[in-house]
């Protein structure tokens, strides 16, 4: 493996660019015709234009993306996260055309990313899961029988979702009719696959997840868990590590079900699997995210290990370096998602030119973004600025260290999450860890602006 091309874009292609410079790996960018002037055009060593600002025109166009390889003779792709990255088929066309392919093989990718199957492995391996339907309900008439076996309310899930799409939750039988054509037609339009499954609701959860990594000669670890509980509609606006709610026991407990899941998949490379907690300490198998996750930083910054070069070289056939027993954990880290969204009003989006760009720096501080001042974020695809990750030796001390960030944080232009950021780190629920997964939307639904002061 010499050249790789990044099959993404924005800050986590511009984060693999350095992974592979690092290793002395040359790097190809590719872009779409609103991405011309985007920072891993400027970072890698070559780039190609791959097609028109929607992503159906470039980002996900296989045959461009291949083309790309031959063009420049690049030998590996590494898929990022979104897009393409856990499309199964994608991952077997770079097989089939002898593209090292950085990820998981493609028959882990299809055994996990759909979550039906990943379910059924889950209970294989003895991992707790969520009481719900066995595999794909066929239709209203099949599904209102399963849901009558375990009680509302209930979520409707595509087999194929992610982002927080193909879901709805029915609260009685008359509410469920309409959610279940509601559910299938959202996972039609956004996954060709209209297929749904059903799942207890579990009341007032928390979000945790397990950062695994698995190599090609059968070594496995996990590496801690993070806590992903603050969301709105589903996508996470601030995650930590390691989670408040969980002691070392259930640390241990919940990352051996973790890597017996994807030891079971044969799985290789990075990937995360995803839990839910409820108030008891009990945890339930969600789902396995076969690729990098945008909140890897903080296992990064909490163990000291490149999970980017990791999965680089464990596509090289190279064997962990460490074992389970040689993971330590060192402090608490957060990290913000600064999106170019208003908080004050229902977090709509605020593309535009960046005309002033001053980011955080210091002690404990890192920032991973794609934006420089004078950039003008697309409207075409997500609103990440940039990912503010903070450190401390203990959670109280991290969110001082945030507290100054953010303060720091001067961004021009364009509307940001910042103040919502600030707004969370003086709310006392926050403070004191006492929230659910649904609490930032029950704000929203208070009217609550996010604004300090």
């Amino acid at each position: 493996m010499k050249k790789v091309l990044i099959a993404n874009r924005g800050e986590i292609a511009v984060r693999i660019i350095r992974a592979c410079h690092d290793l002395g790996l040359a790097t190809v960018a590719v872009y779409s015709e609103a991405d011309a002037e985007a920072m891993h055009v400027y970072y890698a060593d070559e780039a190609v234009c791959i097609g028109e600002a929607p992503s159906s025109k470039s980002y996900l166009k296989v045959s461009n993306l291949i083309a790309a390889c031959e063009i420049t003779h690049a030998d590996a792709v590494h898929p990022g996260y979104g897009f393409l990255s856990e499309s199964a088929n994608f991952a077997s066309i770079c097989e089939s055309c002898n593209l090292t392919f950085i990820g998981p093989p493609s028959h882990a990718i299809g055994a996990l990313g759909d979550k039906a199957r990943a379910k059924s492995t889950a209970k294989r391996v003895g991992c707790p899961v969520i009481p719900g339907s066995e595999g794909i309900v066929a239709d209203v008439e099949a599904g209102l029988k399963e849901a009558r076996k375990f009680g509302f309310p209930i979520f409707i899930k595509a087999v194929a979702g992610g982002g927080g799409k193909g879901i709805r939750i029915a609260y009685s039988e008359d509410d469920f009719i309409k959610k279940f054509m509601a559910a299938r037609t959202e996972a039609e339009v956004s996954f060709n696959n209209p297929d749904v499954y059903l799942e207890k609701m579990i009341v007032n959860p928390r979000h945790v997840e397990v950062q695994v990594i698995g190599d090609q000669h059968g070594n496995y670890v996990y590496l801690g868990e993070r806590d992903c509980t603050l969301q709105r509609r589903r996508q996470k606006l601030i995650e930590e590590t390691p989670s408040p709610k969980i002691d070392a026991a259930l640390r241990k407990k919940i990352g051996e079900c973790a890597v017996a899941i994807v030891r079971a998949a044969k799985y290789h490379s990075v990937g995360t699997v995803e839990f839910l907690l409820d108030a008891e300490q009990n945890f339930y198998f969600m789902e396995v995210n076969t690729r990098i996750q945008v909140e890897h930083t903080i296992t990064e910054e909490l163990t000291g290990i490149d999970l980017v070069q990791q999965q680089l070289r464990i596509a090289q056939g190279e064997k962990l370096p460490f074992g389970q027993a040689d993971i330590s954990f060192q402090g608490h880290v957060f990290e913000f998602r600064i999106n170019a969204e208003d908080p004050a009003n229902q977090f709509a989006p605020s593309p535009g030119l960046l005309e002033h760009y001053i980011p955080p720096g210091g002690p404990h501080v890192r920032v991973d973004s794609a934006c420089y001042e004078g950039y003008r974020i697309p409207p075409n695809y997500d609103s990440m600025i940039a990912k503010l990750i903070v450190k401390g030796k203990s959670r109280e001390e991290a969110i001082r260290h945030a507290r100054r960030a953010l303060r720091e944080f001067h961004i021009v232009g364009v509307h940001s999450t910042i103040p919502f950021h600030q707004y969370m780190l003086d709310d006392p629920k926050f403070l004191t860890h006492d929230y659910a997964i649904n609490y930032i939307d029950n704000l929203l639904q208070e009217g609550c602006l996010f604004t300090r002061g």
